[in-house]
């Protein structure tokens, strides 16, 4: 981890926070409290988790990292049970904040309550579960506002997925997004809830809004969420006629045989990798037997080493159709691995002095490399690279870990 966390620090990470400062100038990408500052280093420890409903195939995995950003404003939560519904029915969500972290802390405490009772025990399916979704979102946004201290700026995007024995249901607004992988290809992707949305925006400016730099009032990047009640104040208007409303977006999906799985994830996530891509490295991992929890954990450090310098929060949910463990994916994955283990030492060996884990990731970045994970390529073995480097270092006495390092 500690060789992993290095090498993170040393690709070009500060000219990538000098590009990501000029944006926010130029652009006017700005949180209620002014510029998000980045720390020097990231903070890459995560908590992965998980569980499983084994009676009807269900698996999940969850992580959240805290990456280059200084504060963690994600928040999650599952459900693999729903009070008063039989088995069958589960609660999967994803919250991102935005200045601070008490809206989206707010919603993966007290949402999942929203929906139940919205829901009540016989819930019609689906235009009754659909109804019930909305009423959950605004609910929860009425609790919350007055709770909510008066004037303080903040609020939160969400992405929720409730499953039933028929149905996969998803509610998101803002840019946290869900996809589901079936038979092998993305069969459906969220929109991100944006100003220039032709909803939005007429939504937006019928309330007696503007839409300056791609943002509400040259302020705010998304048009839904819970929270932002600066921007709920137009009168006479309801709640989901405001600038900024936290009425969800709410798609019930048929269950197939082939449903694999459903990625629920923040935007720092998919800043960072396509829907596709994303499909690819889940169904690749899930190949390899990996874990829900393990593979979320892995996705995260992947958008990390690719470059993404938001928080990141992502909830993998597999079904009965997800990808089986596969003897020869598992066979060529372990060739992979011991073959950037003596790739990394004959570069260590070779060269005149040994060189820094930088230039080794760099190396092998510019070789041709048979393969590696779809999806995330050689970023997705930082860690493989990192910990073959370490024992490397350790076992020449680590004179040049320090002082080569990112040179």
């Amino acid at each position: 981890m500690a060789a992993f966390a290095r090498l993170l620090e040393c690709l070009l990470w500060s000219a990538r926070k000098e590009q990501e400062a000029e944006e926010e100038e130029e652009e006017g990408r700005r949180t209620h409290d002014g510029p998000r500052s980045l720390l020097d280093a990231p903070r890459c420890f995560q908590r992965p988790h998980g569980g499983a409903a084994a009676s009807w195939g269900l698996r999940f995995g969850a992580s959240a990292v805290q990456g280059w950003r200084a504060h963690m404003e994600d928040a999650h939560c599952a459900w693999l049970a729903l009070p008063g519904l039989p088995p069958g029915w589960a609660f999967f969500a994803v919250l991102d904040g935005h200045g601070g972290a008490r809206a989206a802390l707010f919603g993966a405490r007290h949402l999942p309550g929203h929906v139940f009772e919205a829901l009540g025990t016989a819930p019609d399916e689906p235009e009754g579960v659909r109804g019930a979704l909305r009423r959950a979102f605004l609910n929860a946004d009425a609790r919350l506002r007055a709770l909510w201290p008066r004037g303080e700026p903040g609020g939160s995007t969400a992405v929720a997925l409730l499953v039933s024995p028929r149905f996969l249901y998803l509610a998101h607004c803002g840019d946290s997004r869900a996809m589901l992988s079936r038979a092998g290809a993305v069969a459906f992707s969220t929109e991100d809830h944006r100003p220039l949305r032709p909803r939005e925006r007429e939504r937006i400016h019928n309330a007696g809004g503007t839409i300056r730099r791609r943002r509400l009032e040259g302020s705010l990047a998304v048009s839904r969420a819970l929270g932002d009640f600066a921007y709920k104040e137009a009168p006479g208007r309801p709640p989901e006629l405001q600038l900024v409303s936290a009425e969800p977006e709410v798609t019930a999906l048929a269950r197939q045989a082939e449903d694999e799985f459903m990625l629920l994830a923040s935007d720092g996530v998919w800043d960072a990798m396509s829907g596709a891509a994303l499909a690819r490295l889940v169904a690749s991992r899930l190949c390899l037997g990996l874990a829900p929890e393990l593979l979320c954990a892995q996705l995260l450090d992947t958008c990390l080493c690719k470059g993404s310098l938001d928080n990141m929060t992502c909830v993998l949910v597999c079904f009965p159709g997800a990808p089986r463990p596969c003897e020869e994916a598992i066979r060529k994955e372990l060739a992979l691995d011991a073959a950037l283990g003596r790739r990394v030492s004959e570069l260590y060996s070779s060269a005149q002095e040994p060189p820094s884990l930088n230039t080794v990731f760099r190396t092998l970045a510019s070789e041709d490399i048979p393969d590696l994970p779809p999806g995330g390529g050689l970023y997705c073995k930082v860690a493989v690279i990192a910990e073959a480097y370490s024992r490397l270092c350790q076992a020449s006495g680590g004179r040049w870990q320090v002082r080569t390092l990112c040179s």
